[in-house]
């Protein structure tokens, strides 16, 4: 991959969030973004599987990611040896979740609207986002995310289980998920992608991003433009 290829500024800007600081309700709303984005990565190896067919290491992530029990078992989630890819898992462990009905509801639609974004992306872009996600960027995101404080709660347990475990999954350069999917190389066009996850992140808990104003303490950031925005739409 290039050296600074542009969509490290984002990861670096999501690692940059105010992980440590948000509050219980936050990280639950962040577990149900980082379903929708569950299910895109799923997709998005599936896709590269068609496209290309006969590449071992792309049908190798594919075991690894879309019918693995790397994380099983997990109470109330996942059976000894059960076989599951990644998005069902975080389905599973979102149905323990004690997230109200409205946010729920609100980040059910800000999800939709990520997953109608990315499925415009064209095939080969999405493939080629592969090793962005694979070959550190999630790694270093995921462990930004256990900086949270507060776990305390059935499905969040469950969900530090899935961080954690595809941490793991990731941190070995030459054995892990990245080392399949390197040979896809990312550019530019990926970018938009990132750009979108970051973006449904700071939408579904905007207290991600917000910084106190020196003056009097109001809360000014791109994560309340955002969430304006949304509530506007759904306003329309």
């Amino acid at each position: 991959m290039p050296t600074n290829p542009g969509y490290q500024t984002i990861v670096d800007e999501i690692c940059h969030f105010r992980w440590s600081e948000i509050d219980r309700s936050e990280l639950l709303a962040v577990s149900q973004a980082c379903y929708y984005f569950s299910v895109q990565f799923c997709e998005t190896v599936e896709i590269a599987c068609r496209l290309h067919p006969f590449d071992h290491l792309l049908a190798e992530l594919r075991e690894g990611r879309c019918n693995s029990d790397d994380l099983s078992p997990y109470p109330g989630v996942a059976e000894p040896s059960e076989k599951l890819n990644h998005g069902e898992f975080m389905r599973r462990v979102l149905a323990l979740s004690s997230l109200d009905r409205e946010t729920r509801g609100r980040i059910e639609r800000l999800g939709a609207a990520y997953l109608a974004e990315i499925r415009r992306t064209g095939a080969e872009t999405r493939v080629r986002s592969l090793p962005s996600y694979e070959d550190g960027g999630l790694e270093r995101i995921f462990s930004a995310v256990l900086r949270a404080r507060d776990w305390d709660e059935p499905s969040l347990a469950a969900f530090r289980h899935f961080l954690v475990g595809l941490v793991d999954l990731d941190s070995d350069p030459d054995f892990g998920h990245g080392a399949l999917c390197r040979h896809l190389v990312p550019d530019d066009r990926i970018e938009p992608l990132w750009r979108a996850f970051r973006d449904l992140l700071m939408q579904a808990a905007p207290g991600l991003a917000t910084h106190p104003a020196a003056a009097d303490g109001v809360p000014v950031t791109r994560a309340r433009a955002l969430a304006a925005r949304a509530a506007a739409g759904e306003r329309r």
